[in-house]
């Protein structure tokens, strides 16, 4: 009779935690289907259940839905021809971060990257800045640079004055080369020349302004370039080697801008001691690199993940970090007049949502969907929005408990996968090493060892 009872009460416990369970999923998916990225606790629900989320969330099939979930969504087939001496994939986690608000419109921001913290602190950053308004942005025109260097020239200043009076010839040659990016309203748009000094002696450099568009434009330009080089060396009388695009695209800038409340940060002593941090790495350029670097942590997540180039993005980006001729931050962080927060960023932002590997690649093409930009310049201002998350959230962490606290609790899991753990002993084997503030691959094989023989 007891035992009848208690299996009574088991079954009752166990129908009103699948009840509570179902009623959890219920409230994710009509989040979802409002479209806000407004998701507090999304880390306490299971892959399954978060994908169900960005599912009705994006719109996604069930077919991209089961490519996500498969390890070898890149055929190998295509991956052949997309890169040299293809053997195999190499597989990365997919996280979304949640919760930004940008421009008032909600967004999920597809992450692929093997770092722990990450995108937790760009989603725990995105809800504190989502307390003063979210995330405001603006950008230029999607303008590149394609750069001719012209060499052995006995006159190189009035060779530059016959290059700029030769503009429109040069410019129309150039456009000649894409009519498909001109019909889109894209294209050369102008000719600018410079003499540069350098340890051979002078040089030219010929330098056409392409607006590019919805393409990263590395191609576009760089086709451009070598149709026009014929004409630069008969108006220069000199020689034409290089004919490259510039990564440090000063003329095609993403910025980004919130202000945080003071309660919603920590308080108006953490609000201090973020903006002096950046003070810190506003002045020396040691602590830039890491500033800088984890603002790139978050944009060049997203990059990844959409198969966009991150090295054009990460180059351009510490370029522009040294625009006035030392290095240093890329962000900014003050405090106003009511004590609250006001953060800002603005960097080179060459991205493409046309043509290579986000149009080629079926997880890409997913990422983007996601995302749910239109254009290439709301992609460049969405990740400008990411990359200052991502470095309030950093700031956050080093200005109040420390950095070491939410990262070292993330990085003890992959620390006792490393060292053997599987299934529930992973999250038991991380636990301990963080109680004992023991991070170790050596401890972890002991408390694993421990648990497998009954030791605990």
């Amino acid at each position: 009779m007891i035992t009848r009872e208690i299996k009574m009460v088991d079954m009752t416990v166990i129908d009103s935690v699948l009840c509570h369970i179902s009623l959890i999923a219920e409230n994710w998916q009509e989040i979802a289907m409002k479209k806000s990225s407004h998701a507090s606790a999304f880390y306490k629900l299971n892959p399954e259940q978060r994908l169900i989320f960005v599912k009705e969330f994006a719109g996604l099939t069930d077919e991209e839905c089961h490519l996500l979930q498969t390890m070898g969504s890149l055929p190998m087939d295509l991956a052949d021809r997309m890169i040299e001496n293809v053997i195999g994939m190499m597989p990365m986690p997919l996280g979304i971060a949640v919760n930004f608000l940008i421009n008032d419109r909600d967004y999920l921001i597809p992450m692929a990257i093997e770092e722990p913290s990450v995108v937790a602190a760009a989603s725990f950053a995105a809800k504190m800045a989502r307390e003063g308004g979210g995330f405001h942005t603006s950008s230029t025109p999607p303008v590149m640079i394609g750069q001719i260097q012209v060499v052995g020239i006995k006159d190189p200043h009035a060779a530059k004055m016959r290059l700029q009076q030769a503009r429109d010839e040069i410019v129309k040659k150039a456009n000649e080369q894409d009519p498909v990016l001109v019909s889109a309203g894209g294209g050369a748009r102008d000719l600018n020349a410079k003499v540069i000094d350098t340890q051979q002696g002078l040089m030219l450099i010929a330098e056409l302004d392409v607006d590019c568009r919805d393409v990263m434009g590395a191609n576009a330009v760089n086709t451009m370039l070598e149709a026009v080089a014929p004409l630069v060396e008969r108006i220069t009388g000199g020689r034409v080697y290089l004919r490259i695009i510039s990564n440090l695209a000063v003329k095609r800038l993403a910025r980004a801008w919130c202000v945080v409340p003071k309660e919603a940060v920590g308080g108006e002593e953490v609000v201090d001691g973020i903006v002096s941090a950046y003070a810190f790495a506003a002045a020396d350029p040691y602590r830039a690199a890491t500033h800088n670097k984890g603002i790139l942590n978050g944009i060049i997540a997203v990059i990844l993940a959409t198969c966009n180039d991150h090295r054009a993005i990460e180059a351009g980006a510490h370029a522009y970090a040294v625009k006035n001729g030392y290095y240093t931050s890329i962000s900014t962080w003050e405090k106003n007049e009511n004590g609250d927060l006001v953060g800002s960023v603005e960097l080179p932002m060459a991205v493409g949502l046309v043509g290579g590997a986000v149009r080629t690649h079926p997880i890409a093409k997913i990422a983007v969907k996601i995302l749910g930009v239109k254009t290439a310049n709301e992609f460049g201002e969405v990740l400008a929005a990411v990359g200052l998350a991502q470095n309030l959230g950093a700031l956050r962490a080093l200005a109040s408990e420390g950095i070491q606290r939410g990262h070292m609790s993330l990085h003890a899991r992959n620390i006792a996968i490393a060292a053997g753990a599987t299934g529930e002993l992973v999250d038991i084997v991380a636990a301990e090493m963080v109680k004992e503030r023991k991070v170790r691959m050596d401890r972890a094989k002991e408390i694993l060892e421990q648990h497998k023989s009954g030791k605990t």
